[in-house]
């Protein structure tokens, strides 16, 4: 791979990684910037920045050039619309930020459901298609490819919805909940296998949002609206849909999100015997790592593989703590040099286990 030199061998840790094992040390990224000035502008406008195919190609090749991949890091493509293109696949709309995009609430009333639907010849199903495409044309052997955020669901409903309307619709219409989330889930599937088979033409296995490589099928399932709702509700509402991603992913991952829902539902998703891993996501400003460890260890006594972002000063205590076994550090450097120490580090850390 043109801007992974050391591909084969990352290949083999990352593979290791699903099984909750490992080749030689713990598996590490690291990013680091590389020198040289970038040569592509920033954008002019929201709508270059977001919509402009051939602008978001050229700053993806640019920072992937000017970005050293260490370890298991590696260099991706996959076309970012934000969190919410999954329900503007289904007819709402998008509004885009800065940094973010975000949908407008499509069904004011449930007589709308008929409304929520999957077109091929939507505008973002169009772009997206273009976009996925495109960038396995340019990346091909240069880069992963992946699929976009596929926020199905519960998150899609509560998005379709008005989260805080959502939350009272599981209490005063739990039909039409059911009913929205079975038509949510088969839309879910069909998108996957059609962006999975652009990325199938372009790229030796996939990635997704989360920068994590399998050669079949994987995604990091989620649900963050569980953070609202009582364990009941999540076995009525949720778990069925998520299981039924689950079974049918070769591999997965859950993303969790906040330590509310970690408190609420951790128990119930170390008891799906199929899913793999688990990405911990304690939030901003949520103080020091140690405070989780707890939590984390009893994710790795459930057998669960486990990723964790972490600041570079943190590896230390991370490795000394933690099993290496299954666990996946992901972290930057400020130099090539700093990256390369943090690996050796880790790697002499995994020894001393």
């Amino acid at each position: 791979m043109l801007y992974k030199e050391d591909w084969e061998m990352a290949q083999k840790r990352l593979m290791a990684w699903w099984e909750r094992e490992i080749i030689d040390r713990v598996v590490i990224q690291v990013t680091a910037p590389r020198s040289g000035e970038r040569t592509v502008p920033p954008p002019t406008s929201l709508e270059q920045q977001w919509l402009d195919i051939e602008y978001r190609l050229d700053a993806a090749e640019d920072r992937m050039r000017h970005t050293y991949y260490g370890g298991e890091a590696f260099p991706a493509f996959w076309p970012n619309l934000g969190p919410d293109i999954f329900v503007a696949y289904l007819g709402a709309e998008l509004i885009f930020g800065e940094h973010t995009s975000w949908s407008v609430p499509l069904l004011k009333d449930w007589s709308q459901l008929d409304q929520v639907r999957f077109d091929k010849s939507n505008r973002w199903w169009q772009l997206r298609e273009q976009m996925l495409e495109a960038g396995g044309q340019r990346f091909q052997e240069k880069a992963v490819l992946g699929i976009t955020d596929l926020h199905g669901g519960g998150d899609a409903v509560a998005a379709l919805r008005d989260p805080q309307v959502y939350a009272v619709d599981l209490i005063e219409h739990p039909d039409k909940v059911k009913e929205a989330t079975a038509l949510v889930e088969r839309a879910w599937f069909e998108i996957f296998e059609a962006e999975r088979e652009v990325v199938a033409k372009y790229s030796e296995g996939m990635t997704t949002w989360m920068n994590l490589w399998h050669p079949g099928n994987w995604y990091p399932v989620s649900c963050d609206f569980i953070c609202m709702i009582s364990p009941a509700l999540f076995r009525e509402f949720i778990l069925p849909e998520l299981l039924a991603e689950i079974n049918y992913l070769d591999r997965s991952i859950f993303h969790l999100d906040g330590p509310k829902a970690a408190a609420i539902h951790l128990d119930a998703l170390l008891a799906i015997e199929k899913l793999d891993a688990i990405q911990w996501v304690p939030g901003a400003n949520s103080g020091p790592i140690a405070q989780w460890f707890p939590m984390l260890k009893r994710i790795q006594a459930a057998g669960k593989g486990l990723l964790l972002h972490i600041e570079a000063w943190e590896l230390d205590e991370v490795m000394t703590t933690l099993s290496p076994r299954g666990l996946c550090i992901s972290t930057s450097a400020p130099s090539i040099a700093e990256a390369d120490a943090l690996i050796a580090k880790a790697a002499k850390l995994t020894r001393a286990r």
